[in-house]
């Protein structure tokens, strides 16, 4: 009888976490697309809301503060930051610890997109049901944050 918690091998640790990584593809792929279709309403990109839910969550960042959070491309951030400032949902302000790195701060109206966001995506989790324990939910986000730590070598820029 195997004890189920214990800590695996390596090699067995390999295959199960091959498991989670075949589940996460096609999870974040529906969920992309079903945020793309509830974002068209909205006229916002995937991108654009990347950045507005960021700075809803932690406040003003500096777009090398977005693209380490978010495991992206500086220049990809700053095209998002580009296209939300020209929708008037960012604008930017000095930065008192870095002169040439500007904070990215939402304005209401950022705020008030994202939220609008936020509440319709929390409308449909309520849905998710299946018994999940919050025990259940803490286990796989310390999985998947193992996981993206284990690749924090990988270079995005």
């Amino acid at each position: 009888m195997n004890d189920t918690t214990a800590p695996l091998p390596p090699d067995a640790l390999a295959h199960r976490l091959t498991e989670v990584y075949d589940l996460v593809g096609p999870l974040y792929r529906r969920a992309q697309r079903s945020v793309e279709q509830g974002l068209a309403v909205d006229g916002l990109s995937v991108g654009v809301r990347a950045v507005l839910t960021l700075l809803h969550r932690h406040g003003p960042m500096t777009v090398p503060q977005m693209g380490r959070a978010q495991a992206i491309s500086r220049q990809f951030v700053q095209r998002m930051v580009n296209d939300a400032a020209a929708q008037d949902l960012v604008e930017s302000v000095p930065n008192p610890a870095h002169r040439r790195s500007s904070l990215i701060r939402l304005t209401d109206e950022g705020r008030a997109a994202i939220t609008d966001v936020l509440d319709r995506e929390h409308a449909l989790l309520r849905e998710v049901g299946g018994d999940l324990t919050d025990t259940d939910v803490a286990t796989c986000l310390r999985v998947l944050g193992a996981m993206l730590h284990a690749l924090d070598h990988v270079d995005v820029t």
